[in-house]
């Protein structure tokens, strides 16, 4: 696997934040040249650590998104690389560390529930996921 280096983190980190934004202004944000961006979004890109660049839409224009969260649980020796691997899944929109049974949260949204579907597969495939839990999300309780 590739070391992200923290100039690597701050740009996928503001690239989350307005995918949309220039090589010029991210480069303004992260304090480095225009050229630092751009050498490490094309090796980031080729390696795969991001895989497509997407809009985030406004969730009262939103029809049909399926929301959740996935506890889980992970084998302690393989920590490192199950987080890795969910991070990879754009369908994961944040990953927390957490105490208790369960390492792990996961924020799920999917478009369809055969995509739904088909991401939890995906977790619970990853070696090193012992178990889990995912409780869809149906309404906002507090606005």
């Amino acid at each position: 696997m590739l070391d992200i280096s923290v100039t690597d983190r701050r740009l996928i980190y503001a690239l989350k934040q307005d995918g949309r934004a220039s090589v010029t202004t991210l480069a303004a944000m992260l304090k480095v040249s225009r050229a630092t961006v751009q050498s490490h979004m094309e090796r980031l890109i080729a390696t795969g650590i991001i895989q497509r660049f997407t809009v985030e839409v406004d969730a009262s224009a939103e029809v049909e998104v399926i929301r959740a969260v996935m506890m889980i649980e992970l084998e302690g020796t393989l920590a490192r690389s199950v987080t890795g691997a969910l991070k990879r899944l754009a369908e994961i929109v944040s990953l927390h560390s957490t105490n208790g049974t369960w390492d792990l949260v996961a924020h799920i949204e999917t478009s369809s529930l055969p995509e739904f579907d088909r991401v939890l597969r995906e977790v619970r495939e990853i070696k090193g996921v012992l178990n889990s839990e995912t409780s869809i999300l149906l309404n906002k309780a507090i606005a």
